[in-house]
């Protein structure tokens, strides 16, 4: 086992895993830029480097002061968390060249997964199916318009090198296909550095439905079951919950072995996540996966009463897992906690926070690193904290989550706890009837 952690990240994740560290007596580094030196994160671990000025790129991105920082403490592994170098098969590669054992899938692994034209040809050979579409990249603007004919419209456009909705158009009609074409390449490049498009078979009404999955070293490859991921916006997921309510037990097990042939695929190390689109005939299809670690993954933990950051680093030390598949035991909501003013078109809503307290009670989670007195730094992402409830159903877990937000105090900034305690007496999210396109008619009530 590991006798030091660096922890490449900030914020909530980077706390959750010295959380689990200490659990397992593994000491850990933390590292922050100057902006985050008052975060929780850096309190609370062991040891704590300053790797630059704010600026991701200076810090959170900067692979040298990351690995000088790794060697000056000794540290023998790194965990990414999830975003900045998460899934970045350069750093992934680094450190194993530097004998320092990165907490997550190879290299090689991370490559074939994170070029989506390269992870739906590796699902195709692997019987995992997937949305009717191009097969490689677009090169030509002739061709591709009668591609999509073929396809037949709507089509969508997406980034190759793509995430977060940048470089994604949907196209309604041929009319609209060579604006479309032209601004989502422009959108990737400026995004990605990568102009590259491919098409897919737009999915009218889908769900977003994901399985958490766990591999060793030895070939074995689990699943933990799913997530319902389709309140969104803008492509950016506010909720989460499992079981997801639109799953019914053959689809949940076809799915799974779905999940787990994509896993076996490419021999897939460590916890990552297959997500899916699921049309509202309960066909779906492989959208892409995810090499590290979710912001949700507190939904599964709850419901399968499981360690996942745990089985990251017992993975990443060479131990086995079971092998067996897990089933939700209870149900499970993750609401994200965003410093945005949802009245003003969720605008980020940094500034110091006055007042903060949590909600807590039987079945209440709260993962956050902020604090009474934080300042919130605008250089980051928004999320300050993600509130998970637990219950026996779904509907005990809604009324749940609904006591929890109205105990729920952040006084300083705007935050989106008043989207979130509208979103909970919606009638049709109450009755599981959604898709991710909910929310494009969802209005907020006047503020209060």
């Amino acid at each position: 086992m590991f006798k030091k952690i660096l922890i490449a990240n900030r914020g909530e994740i980077a706390l959750r895993v010295i959380r689990t560290c200490r659990e397992m007596n593994i000491k850990t580094v933390a590292i922050y830029s100057t902006a985050d030196r008052d975060s929780l994160h850096v309190r609370f671990a062991d040891e704590a480097v300053c790797i630059g000025p704010p600026a991701s790129k200076d810090s959170y991105l900067n692979i040298p002061r990351i690995m000088a920082a790794a060697e000056i403490t000794n540290a023998d592994a790194i965990h990414p968390g999830y975003g900045f170098l998460a899934e970045n098969a350069d750093f992934a590669e680094i450190c194993n060249e530097y004998g320092i054992k990165f907490i997550g899938p190879s290299p090689e692994m991370i490559r074939k997964m994170g070029d989506k034209i390269t992870a739906k040809e590796t699902m195709i050979k692997a019987n995992v199916p997937v949305v009717p579409g191009s097969g490689g990249l677009l090169k030509e603007l002739e061709p591709s318009l009668k591609l999509a004919k073929e396809i037949g419209y709507p089509v969508i456009l997406k980034a190759t090198a793509g995430g977060g909705g940048k470089g994604m158009r949907i196209v309604w009609n041929e009319e609209e296909f060579e604006n479309a074409w032209l601004t989502a390449s422009r959108e990737a490049e400026a995004s990605f550095g990568n102009p590259g498009m491919y098409m897919e078979k737009y999915i009218e009404e889908p769900r977003h439905v994901e399985f958490q999955i766990a591999g060793d070293q030895f070939g074995t490859v689990c699943h933990l079951s799913e997530r319902e991921c389709s309140i969104q916006r803008r492509h950016q997921k506010l909720v989460e919950e499992s079981p997801s309510p639109f799953l019914d037990e053959d689809l949940r097990e076809r799915m799974g072995q779905s999940a787990i042939l994509a896993g076996e695929s490419i021999n897939y190390e460590g916890v990552g996540t297959v997500e899916f689109l699921v049309d509202k005939y309960k066909n779906y299809y492989f959208m892409e996966m995810n090499t590290r670690i979710q912001v949700e993954h507190p939904v599964t933990e709850e419901v399968i009463d499981f360690d996942l950051i745990k089985e990251q680093i017992k993975i990443a030390a060479g131990e086995k897992i079971s092998g067996a598949n897990y089933y939700p035991k209870m149900h499970a909501i993750e609401v994200r906690i965003n410093a945005e003013d949802v009245y003003k078109d969720f605008r980020p809503s940094a500034g110091k926070i006055n007042s903060f307290h949590s909600s807590k009670g039987h079945g209440v989670r709260v993962d956050t690193h902020v604090y009474a007195g934080y300042q919130i730094p605008p250089f980051y992402d928004s999320m300050i904290a993600k509130l998970i409830c637990r219950a026996q159903t779904r509907e005990e877990c809604i009324t749940k989550m609904e006591r929890a937000l109205d105990e729920f105090i952040i006084e300083g900034v705007k935050t989106t706890i008043p989207f979130h305690k509208q979103l909970m007496k919606d009638e049709k999210f109450r009755s599981g009837n959604f898709h991710t396109g909910f929310l494009n008619d969802f209005e907020m009530n006047p503020e209060e």
